[in-house]
């Protein structure tokens, strides 16, 4: 099961509580106080790894709770700090503070990390309170307590590439031509139902990865379909790829299908609307494909693709403008 959105209740350790404790030894009377520290609680962090895909262990587990810090002893032996509670994530989760709205750290990369929640600081034990004027003090403190958050965590897939597009344009089978990635795939609309990721090799030394956004409809932006919960995921794909079917099966018309996720990616975020954008008809092997090429060229006075992932035409061509465009070197083209 993929998940990409979650919310947890997060809870540090309790600071171990202060000791009062006095020497005693057979020929020392007057051993004094020596009562230890507390230890500090375990911090609760937020870790991006490489190798996590998915928040699917973190919906299954809404409470997570950090040990606390052992108490102080005699003999001046503080308490032990307890261990810190990791929470690992995908590379691209932005941690959000559920109940204020502001975002946390966006944890972009692996290895990058965030303390949620710090663990509260050890007790003093009755050593720390000896004076001249006190010399058997009998007090200490307790420890503090851990710090508790709701915290939400919203994964944004990291792809160099988007493919976005109606439903059923032939993304999912694209992803599948062009990588190892084997998102399941039907012969009606909204068969996927999150976003896949593959590798796609360019040459040797090359690669990138596609990220296959399930098929977006009118009023995303608004929330209609699953809305932001696919239009996130595009948000750091560096270029976009827009699959345009030539003989949609609802009979609606493939420039005004265009425009229409055009105008939902701009009404999500419109820097979405600014970058850089790779258009190709799929589906070439069908009478209109040609057609509907011309017509979108015409309509955008730009050049536009036309492939097949069935029969593989113009699938070169393709992952050659993709590596033009993110090498830079065709971006007056796209």
């Amino acid at each position: 099961m993929f998940v990409d959105e979650v919310e947890i209740r997060v809870e540090a350790g309790k600071g171990g509580d202060g000791c009062v404790s006095f020497r005693r030894e057979k020929y020392v009377p007057r051993g004094g106080p020596d009562g230890g520290d507390g230890g500090s609680g375990g911090s609760v962090i937020v870790l991006a790894q490489q190798g996590v895909d998915s928040l699917t262990a973190l919906a299954h587990r809404k409470h997570w709770t950090a040990k606390s810090g052992h108490l102080g002893r005699g003999a001046n032996c503080h308490g032990a700090s307890a261990d810190d509670l990791v929470i690992r994530v995908p590379p691209g989760t932005v941690v959000m503070d559920a109940e204020r709205g502001h975002v946390l750290k966006d944890l972009a990369g692996g290895g990058d990390r965030v303390t949620v929640a710090r663990g509260g600081k050890g007790g003093k034990g009755n050593t720390r309170f000896k004076s001249a004027t006190n010399q058997a003090p009998r007090q200490s403190t307790p420890g503090d307590p851990g710090e508790v958050r709701m915290v939400r965590l919203e994964l944004k897939v990291i792809a160099e590439v988007g493919l976005v597009g109606k439903p059923n344009a032939g993304k999912s089978t694209l992803l599948s031509r062009l990588s190892r990635a084997r998102p399941e795939i039907a012969a009606y609309p909204f068969t996927t139902k999150h976003p896949n990721l593959g590798r796609v090799q360019i040459d040797r030394d090359r690669s990138f990865i596609m990220a296959d956004i399930p098929g977006l409809i009118e009023g995303a932006h608004a929330g209609a379909g699953l809305g932001h919960e696919f239009l996130r995921h595009v948000e750091r794909a560096g270029i976009l790829v827009h699959l345009v079917e030539p003989e949609p099966a609802d009979g609606s018309e493939p420039l005004s299908n265009y425009r229409a996720i055009r105008e939902e990616l701009h009404k999500h975020d419109q820097s979405l609307g600014r970058r850089p954008e790779i258009v190709a008809v799929t589906k070439a092997d069908l009478p209109a494909g040609e057609t509907v090429q011309q017509e979108l060229a015409d309509a955008l006075d730009r050049e536009v693709l036309l492939i097949s992932a069935v029969t593989g035409q113009g699938l070169n061509t393709l992952v050659g403008a993709i590596a033009g465009a993110l090498d830079g070197t065709n971006s007056d083209t796209w």
